[in-house]
């Protein structure tokens, strides 16, 4: 509420989503286009989950004008925040708002991969839940297929709803080309340069799965999914006398 107070009144109520956008902690949101915001269609049942609901959609498309005491003003901007940022997981969905955050998906404005063998593998915003308040936002790495913490705790604080469960999905089926070759590379413990027994028996069990699985495919007509795939079916044989060993180690 710091940037609200700083400036005018006039100037505040001329470039709310400029000033929402810019705002610390607000980055991993996109400009929502006007003529989105203004159809009515596109914000069906928000009015429920929104309180002071037409004030705030006011305040979000720049026509605000209600002369009103600062608590009020402060609870309306809250609800316009909340407002936004529902309308937000709706956008992003759309040809528009999917092509926005693309281009900030390559620009690494989301943060890189933590894990050492993604290689700082571009990260995407993502929701648990498609309902406010019950999750905050996750950060989904699509080459080792997992979720991180945001790092800064601004914006882990943002609502997951805010981006819904949905998004990340719909964006690698739109542009099939962004989804990465799967990486066969994981660390492996090791014990004065020895694997250590239990975890070198689950990393056998686990490539023997993955065969299993790229012979399926194969036998449906699917290409290659990991790099190698050919090199490792004919090699399938000698992993079946640790079949054994590794399922007692998941037992």
């Amino acid at each position: 509420m710091d940037d609200f107070n700083s400036d005018s009144d006039s100037e505040y109520a001329s470039y709310w989503r400029d000033w929402f956008i810019s705002s610390r902690g607000n980055e991993y949101f996109c400009v929502i286009d006007e003529d989105y915001l203004t159809d009515r269609f596109n914000l069906t049942g928000l009015n429920a989950d929104v309180q002071y609901y037409q004030y705030a959609l006011d305040l979000v498309t720049d026509v605000f004008d209600l002369d009103c005491d600062d608590d009020m003003r402060e609870q309306i901007e809250k609800s316009a925040r909340h407002l936004y940022g529902l309308v937000h997981a709706r956008y992003i969905t759309t040809t528009r708002g999917l092509a926005k955050m693309l281009d900030k998906y390559k620009k690494g404005d989301f943060g890189k991969c933590p894990r050492v063998l993604c290689n700082a593998h571009p990260l995407l915003p993502t929701g648990m839940s498609d309902l406010p308040g019950c999750a905050s936002v996750k950060l989904y790495c699509s080459k080792c297929e997992d979720l991180y913490n945001p790092k800064s705790s601004r914006h882990a604080n943002i609502d997951g709803a805010y981006f819904g469960t949905s998004f990340t999905n719909i964006l690698f089926q739109v542009y099939p080309a962004l989804v990465p070759e799967k990486t066969k590379e994981r660390y492996s413990p090791k014990v004065f340069g020895f694997k250590v027994h239990a975890s070198a028996a689950l990393e056998r069990w686990q490539d023997e799965r993955r065969v299993e699985m790229c012979r399926r495919l194969r036998a449906l007509g699917v290409g290659a999914v990991f790099p190698g795939d050919g090199e490792d079916l004919g090699g399938e044989e000698e992993m079946d006398e640790d079949e054994d060993v590794a399922e007692g180690v998941l037992e």
